[in-house]
């Protein structure tokens, strides 16, 4: 079970973590795309995970995560959830409150 040891480092050992396909830069998914622009809209940097080079945490993350699809957006070592929520989050103006404060969390 590395795989899920190293998904747990990724997911714990970044404060905004984003799964994807493709890279910011290159999203290979109009999901991930719509996720990248809102989270680049809050202003801070992220890390990130092409899950097209990267086969066994694709295959993997869903059973990590309990959350079937992708994209997959984390903050502060929680699931925050997929395109559609990450988007919704983002036009209410809460998206950037929860980085805004998860960073604010990891600096103190």
């Amino acid at each position: 079970m590395e795989i899920m040891e190293t998904i747990r480092d990724q997911v714990e050992n970044n404060a905004v973590l984003l799964y994807m396909k493709g890279s910011p830069n290159q999203p290979q998914c109009g999901f991930s795309a719509r996720t990248v622009q809102s989270l680049m809209e809050c202003g801070h940097r992220f890390a990130y995970v092409d899950i097209l080079s990267n086969p066994e945490i694709r295959a993997n993350l869903p059973a990590f995560a309990n959350w079937p699809t992708f994209p997959q957006l984390w903050v502060s070592g929680e699931l925050i959830g997929g395109c559609d929520i990450v988007t919704e989050m983002h036009e209410k103006g809460e998206l950037k409150q929860l980085i805004d404060d998860s960073l604010a969390d990891t600096s103190s």
